[in-house]
């Protein structure tokens, strides 16, 4: 499972590094509305929400739904500026239907909803389809729908201002602190597109983003199978620090693909792939290969001390350890005629951590 973003005749710029207040903004919003996604980043949530005027506080409530689980495309921006200011002036240029459909996707609560036909704004089926999915994600969300369809201009206006007071409340103070930081690894990532070229600047993103074999689509290995086309314009790539450990991907149709990944820490690992993940799991669903690695917990052991442990024939023990194997949960070593298998300990205790990495990204 993965998206995959083609760049087939994309021009050659088709990769951009770039630095987005914007988009930081909404990466440390996602951090309020989901704090335990962030537990390195709780004490900075706990004291901003601390701060907060109580009615700010229930502004970010009443519309969390742009950045809590997805995040909306003209909040994610494709082509960054310098500043808050700029890039909010540019979202005010997003004409209404576009405005409206980008913020209803995540207001209904699926990256996958679509509203064919007329806008929303005009078509009155597209407007009860809407509300009625809204509906469905709860009564806040159905009362910002109805705001939104009913006068765009003055949800978009409140909106904005929403994220005006947030600069002033905590994003200026921490934008100050992190803003070298992005501007240092956007150097980094294209300085090596420049010298090394695009696949070594993918790796540098992240182990989770690959140029796909013969450099026409870039695989983003994310829990879906989704795939998108960057149709000429090429991929924006923002670096994030707020957003860790979310590598998020916009993509709706009409709209230049832009890829949020976070700022790797020193000594960070590289993410386990979602293949390796799902091979463990699936390796540690039968009765018979967890009792093997009861068994194997206590220390090495050879096949045929596994089959006389547990009564079986040693082709049907050697059959599942290999399935453990190809897993990365054991390793074998040859002591003269016998082979002797251990417990890959670190992997298998880490497989927790690294199934929450691998659904959050």
């Amino acid at each position: 499972m993965a998206l995959r973003i083609d760049i087939g005749g994309a021009p050659p710029e088709r990769l951009r590094f770039a630095v987005s207040p914007l988009a930081e903004l909404t990466a440390m919003l996602h951090v309020l509305a989901e704090p335990a996604h962030h537990p390195q980043l709780s004490g900075w949530a706990g004291g901003v929400w601390a701060r907060l005027r109580p009615e700010l506080a229930d502004r970010l409530k009443e519309a969390e739904f742009l950045w809590r689980s997805s995040r909306a495309d003209f909040l994610v921006p494709s082509r960054p500026r310098p500043t808050l200011a700029e890039e909010l002036d540019d979202v005010d240029k997003i004409d209404d239907e576009a405005y409206v459909t980008a913020a209803l996707v995540t207001t209904c609560g699926s990256n996958r909803v679509h509203f064919p036909g007329a806008s929303p704004l005009a078509d009155p089926a597209g407007r009860d389809r809407a509300l009625g999915l809204a509906q469905a994600r709860g009564a806040v969300q159905e009362a910002f729908a109805e705001r939104l369809l009913a006068d765009p201009a003055a949800v978009r206006a409140r909106v904005r201002d929403t994220l005006e007071q947030c600069a002033e409340a905590f994003f200026d103070a921490a934008w100050s602190r992190v803003a070298v930081q992005l501007a240092n690894d956007r150097r980094l990532k294209n300085d090596l597109l420049a010298h090394r070229g695009v696949e070594a600047a993918l790796a540098a993103v992240s182990g989770a983003v690959a140029l796909a074999p013969g450099g026409g689509a870039i695989v983003v290995d994310k829990l879906q199978d989704t795939a998108t086309a960057a149709d000429g314009a090429g991929v924006t790539f923002l670096p994030t620090v707020f957003g860790r450990p979310h590598l998020v991907a916009v993509y709706a149709r009409g709209w230049r693909p832009v890829v949020q990944y976070p700022v790797a820490e020193p000594d960070s690992p590289e993410p386990v792939p979602l293949e390796t993940v799902t091979l463990r799991l699936e390796a540690l669903a039968h009765p018979v290969r967890l009792r093997l690695l009861r068994t194997l917990a206590r220390g090495p052991h050879t096949t045929g001390e596994l089959a006389n442990a547990w009564q079986l024939s040693p082709p049907e023990v050697s059959r599942h350890l290999a399935v453990l194997r190809r897993a990365g949960l054991l390793t074998a070593e040859r002591h003269g005629r016998y082979v002797r298998y251990t417990l890959n300990l670190p992997d298998l205790t880490g497989l927790g951590t690294d199934l929450l990495a691998a659904v959050l990204r």
